[in-house]
Order: C-alpha cells, then sequence, then structure tokens
C-alpha cells in the first residue's frame, strides 16, 4: 500500500477514523447549460474530507487508476490535506460518474462507469471508527474486501464500524441483490445511515421508517435515516428522535449527505477516560437530538455552494450549539 502523501505524524495519532471506498471524478451536467464539469469527489472521500474540515483525525483509504480521471483525483486529494492511503488495485481505472443537476430544486441525478477493486484493505491498531459505504460497499470484487475489513473491526471494545448505504442503483440494478449486500454489511455495523430515497428502492414494499427499524433490528446501535429538506430521524433500542432541516437557499444537493455524515460520525467520536478516544453511540433522546442537529446543520450548509463543499469546525460552530458528547458509553 502507498502513502500519499505519508502523513506520519498525524497517523501516529491515537484512535482515528479511517474511511474506505472510491475517489471518482463527478462529470456535472445542469439542465440547460451546454458544457460538462470535471470535479473530484466521491462520498467516502467527501466524508473524509468533511471530518478533516471538521478538525477530527481521518485516514481516506482509495484506489484511483493511472488515467486522466485518476490524475484529477489525485491533485484533488493531494490538495485536500488528507492522511492518504492508496490501495493497490487490480485494474489501472477511476471511476467516472455523471450528475444531473436539476437547476429547478438542485437535485442531482447519477450514472457511472464504476471501477472498484482494491486487492488488500488493511486496518490500522488505532483505528476507532471504519465508515464505508456508497459504490464501494456494492461494486465487486472491492465489495468483499470492504466487507472483510469492517468484520475485522466489528465487536472490538470502543471501536465501531458505520455505513452510509448512498444507493446507487445504476452500479446494481438487481434489487435482491443490492438488498442482501445490505443486509451482510448492517449486521456487521454500529452505525447506519441511509436516506428514505435509499430505503424507498430497497424496500419499495415498505415506508421508510419501518425498512430503518428492520435495519436496526440486523444488528447496528443506531440507524439514521435521512429526508432532505424535512430533516431527520434517529432510531436506537432505546430511543426514536426526528429532527428538522434547517431552511437554507439550495445552490445544489451534491455532497450533503456526506457532509451530514462526517458530521455525524464527528459527534460519536469523543474522548474514552483513559485519555484516547472511543465511539459513543448516544442513548438518551436529547444526546440523541443533539447529535442529529448537527449533522442536519453540516447537510444544510454543503446545498448552499455548488459541488461537494463541507463546512469547517468554525462554520459549523457559528450555525449551531456545539454538541455536548453524551454519557460515555462503550461500544462492547
Amino acid at each position: 500500500m502507498t502513502a500519499v502523501p505519508a502523513a506520519a505524524a498525524a497517523t501516529a495519532a491515537t484512535n482515528r477514523i479511517v474511511v474506505v471506498g472510491e475517489s471518482l471524478v463527478d462529470l456535472v451536467w445542469r439542465a440547460g447549460a451546454d458544457s460538462i464539469r470535471p470535479i473530484p469527489g466521491g462520498s467516502p472521500a467527501n466524508v473524509a474530507v468533511g471530518l478533516h474540515r471538521l478538525g477530527r483525525p481521518v485516514t481516506l483509504v482509495t484506489c484511483w487508476g493511472d488515467d486522466p480521471p485518476g490524475a484529477l483525483v489525485a491533485e484533488y486529494l493531494a490538495g485536500t490535506g488528507l492522511d492518504l492511503l492508496r490501495a493497490p488495485a487490480a485494474t489501472e481505472r477511476t471511476t467516472v460518474a455523471l450528475a444531473y443537476v436539476d437547476e429547478a430544486t438542485g437535485a442531482a441525478s447519477y450514472d457511472f462507469l464504476a471501477a472498484w477493486d482494491p486487492v488488500r484493505i488493511p486496518v490500522a491498531e488505532d483505528t476507532a471508527l471504519l465508515h464505508t459505504g456508497s459504490l464501494a460497499v456494492v461494486v465487486e470484487p472491492g465489495a468483499e474486501q470492504v466487507l472483510r475489513a469492517c468484520r475485522q473491526l466489528h465487536g472490538r471494545p470502543g471501536r465501531a464500524v458505520a455505513v452510509d448505504l448512498n444507493v446507487r442503483p445504476a452500479v446494481q440494478p438487481d434489487r435482491a441483490a443490492y438488498r442482501a449486500a445490505v443486509e451482510r454489511l448492517a449486521a456487521v455495523a454500529d452505525v447506519v445511515k441511509a436516506s428514505d430515497e435509499d430505503l424507498a428502492w430497497l424496500w419499495p414494499e415498505q415506508d421508510p421508517d419501518r425498512a430503518a427499524r428492520g435495519l436496526l433490528a440486523l444488528g447496528p446501535r443506531l440507524v439514521v435515516l435521512t429526508r432532505g429538506a424535512d430533516g431527520a430521524t434517529g432510531f436506537t433500542a432505546e430511543a426514536q428522535v426526528s429532527v428538522p432541516a434547517p431552511r437554507v437557499t439550495v445552490a445544489d444537493t451534491i455532497g450533503a449527505g456526506d457532509a451530514f455524515q462526517s458530521a455525524l460520525l464527528a459527534a460519536l467520536l469523543g474522548p474514552h477516560p483513559d485519555g484516547n478516544r472511543a465511539v459513543r453511540i448516544p442513548t438518551e433522546p436529547q444526546d440523541l437530538e443533539r447529535v442529529l442537529r448537527q449533522a442536519a446543520t453540516a447537510g444544510a450548509l454543503a446545498t448552499t455552494r455548488p459541488g461537494a463543499q463541507p463546512p469547517t469546525l468554525d462554520e459549523l460552530r457559528n450555525a449551531t450549539t456545539p454538541v455536548q458528547p453524551p454519557p460515555f458509553r462503550q461500544v462492547p
């Protein structure tokens, strides 16, 4: 595995977040425009950038090809300041996504030329939280490597696995196969986030709340259901809490869910009594509400500017009351 660049001092920090998944190039096509703009990103990469901007120690484990889209990805990631590990891949292809943006609503829809084929995904000993999702959990052969990495960390004291489903039927139109992959992953995850659109596609016969509770029954300690402009709901064994989304002027929705996820994960990683950091799963309704409000605010802020631009820590602090970490509860 090649470090690009090797941020040795940052990597030595205790208990960091590791984000695993694809980096890609979005070809953004706005309705009515006569040009397409290439923008490097990818959901896992966006989440890692968001965590970095929020001051969390984070490493992005990803891969890309030695092709023109890959050169754009490499240049972008090098400029983010992220601690970055480029995993060896079986091919030299970089994923390209075509993002269609509706000018009236700012909503984006996607199509993909997908490549996700890391040969291996190691999990460092100082990993407190492993996050993955989107194409990385369903595009083979890499999805099997991701599942193996999640199993390696899941169940270790004070550690956790988080997943953002970010369902993309364009890369796996077989609903039953996609659902099976999601269920396997949920069984080794502590936190699962999904949008109402994700769950409506996976389980069209169920309302999103019921589908979210079904995911919770598979083993996660927290399931978060996002509803776009209608806010978000968190489900735990002890509580169900909903929060509204802040009202903002939307430029587009690209990266909004990733910004939400970054702020959610940042709020869940807090100081352990031994001086390290560990994952805290909020169990009291008021604690879950504070975590969700921070995440919803981050997602709203990201929609106010074009492209995937998650807020900085100062921007988030200025827009919301800082989250007070819930009482420590070790993840068994």
